[in-house]
């Protein structure tokens, strides 16, 4: 908790600049995602997944333009980044 707690205060001083690092990470993770996924295949589970990082990474680029508070930005960040991890993880094997 004490990360979460230091990352979220580091955040929050330059929210300007990490948001755009974040996008491009966000943007990237969710791209190698979608790729991993449509190498598997074009069955209803594999869109279920796409459609999933689809929309986790383009709601997180919605908070940003919405420009929503920093913890709330700094959550979906973390949330678009795991979930595309994940996906990955599960697509590689």
């Amino acid at each position: 908790m004490k990360l979460y707690k230091n990352l979220l205060a580091d955040f929050e001083e330059m929210s300007m600049g990490y948001s755009a690092i974040g996008i491009i990470a966000s943007s990237c993770l969710g791209s190698v995602a979608a790729m991993l996924i449509l190498m598997n295949g074009h069955t209803f589970v594999d869109m279920l997944q796409l459609f999933i990082v689809v929309v986790v990474c383009m709601g997180f680029n919605t908070v940003i333009l919405a420009q929503f508070k920093s913890k709330i930005v700094f959550n979906s960040l973390l949330l678009s980044l795991a979930i595309s991890s994940i996906f990955i993880l599960i697509n590689i094997f």
